[in-house]
């Protein structure tokens, strides 16, 4: 189980860091999307796609606070429950479906790494780790 959290973890960061990272360099009248939304909203989403991006990986590989991996993932849940419903407003349904499934992959990754697999901090315990 802790092969297929890591495959999807590194999957969805990539996906993340591709997508917050486009948000943050590409110019504000080329991020046209079904619905306008503010630029200073979609600078915001883009910083938070790239510190869960972030958060998916980091605190795994290197052993420190590694009850942050489920909050990351939990996070981009909720991006991803915005992106969905933004989208079916404006009446598109293949991109709707597209952020569902990342927002579930991401919820199974929230779920796997909080209790199914959670990462074992070898320095000390973490306050976020769930009680046995």
């Amino acid at each position: 189980m802790s092969a297929a959290l890591w495959i999807v973890q590194g999957l969805l960061a990539a996906i993340f860091l591709f997508a917050g990272g486009a948000k943050l360099v590409l110019p504000l009248d080329q991020l046209t999307g079904p619905v306008a939304l503010p630029g200073l909203l979609l600078r915001f989403i883009g910083v938070c796609e790239v510190l869960g991006a972030l958060g998916l990986i980091l605190p795994g590989l290197l052993r420190i606070r590694p009850g942050l991996t489920p909050l990351a993932a939990t996070g981009l849940v909720i991006i991803m429950i915005g992106a969905t419903v933004i989208t079916l407003v404006a009446g598109e349904i293949v991109p709707a479906l597209i952020s569902l499934v990342v927002g579930a992959l991401a919820a199974f990754v929230a779920y796997g790494r909080w209790r199914v697999a959670p990462h074992r901090d070898s320095s000390r315990p973490s306050v976020l780790r769930p009680a046995r």
